[in-house]
């Protein structure tokens, strides 16, 4: 079970009539969902306890081995559905911000015809940092085999001028929707303010050798919810490692 949050006020919202439209494949109309439910709101079931208490707790099912947290997106919906207990009326960003940290996704109209539509955790996180500033899913995240030395030349250079700097990885990232892009996964030693700006300043003296038409974006390896830091630190050795320097086990990244 999950932790409740306070409810709003009770509406019928745009949700119900976007989630006409999503299907499979339709990722236009799934991200259209998503900026619905970033400004609407859902009625969310409640195991136990009633809206803002302090014991209330949302229900919970499973999806593929993964767990969602049931909803309705309207009372018509909620009606519907011959749900008995209490439930509570809650923003969709309120509920995004509730239940990604958990990993917990989000299940829309589970009674309807179909089974209804799920929204996994990553999307909720994108919903609650915002949707112009993460990459739409599902992403397909390879190794980069770009050749552009004169990038990674001027990074390597930069960062070992960088203290801050631990280590180094890339990966090439295809969105959903949006452009793909060479995406530098960034550990540091410590996360202040200084080593963060220290980092923007690295990015800017390196994406000199960047072609036209190529788009960088760095990652936080410290961040336990991004996809691409989660691929990266499973699967990409880095290519800087000032710990370990160019020794045994480094592997320069292709057009190096």
């Amino acid at each position: 079970m999950i932790a409740g949050a306070q409810g709003g006020a009770a509406a019928a919202g745009h949700v119900e009539q976007v989630l006409l439209q999503v299907a499979p494949g339709r990722f236009d109309a799934y991200e259209n969902l998503l900026a619905s439910l970033a400004g609407d709101q859902v009625w969310m079931l409640l195991w136990q306890g009633s809206a803002g208490s302090p014991d209330a707790q949302y229900g919970s099912m499973h999806v593929g081995g993964h767990p969602y947290a049931p909803c309705f997106t309207s009372p018509r919906e909620l009606a519907a559905s011959g749900w008995t207990r209490d439930h509570e009326i809650v923003s969709g960003r309120d509920i995004a911000l509730t239940l990604y940290p958990d990993r917990c996704g989000l299940w829309l109209n589970p009674h309807a015809a179909g089974g209804g539509v799920g929204i996994p955790w990553l999307d909720l996180r994108r919903i609650a940092v915002g949707l112009d500033l993460l990459p739409a899913g599902p992403l397909q995240i390879t190794e980069p085999t770009l050749q552009i030395p004169q990038f990674y030349a001027l990074l390597d250079q930069a960062a070992h001028r960088t203290p801050a700097v631990r280590a180094l990885r890339r990966a090439w990232v295809r969105p959903a929707l949006g452009e793909p892009y060479l995406a530098i996964g960034v550990e540091v030693y410590d996360g202040s303010p200084q080593a963060v700006d220290s980092v923007r300043l690295m990015m800017r003296q390196a994406v000199a050798g960047v072609p036209a038409g190529v788009a960088v974006s760095t990652v936080a390896m410290s961040d336990p919810y991004d996809p691409v830091a989660m691929w990266l630190r499973a699967y990409a050795p880095p290519f800087f490692d000032r710990d370990y320097g160019t020794g045994p086990g480094w592997r320069a990244p292709r057009g190096y």
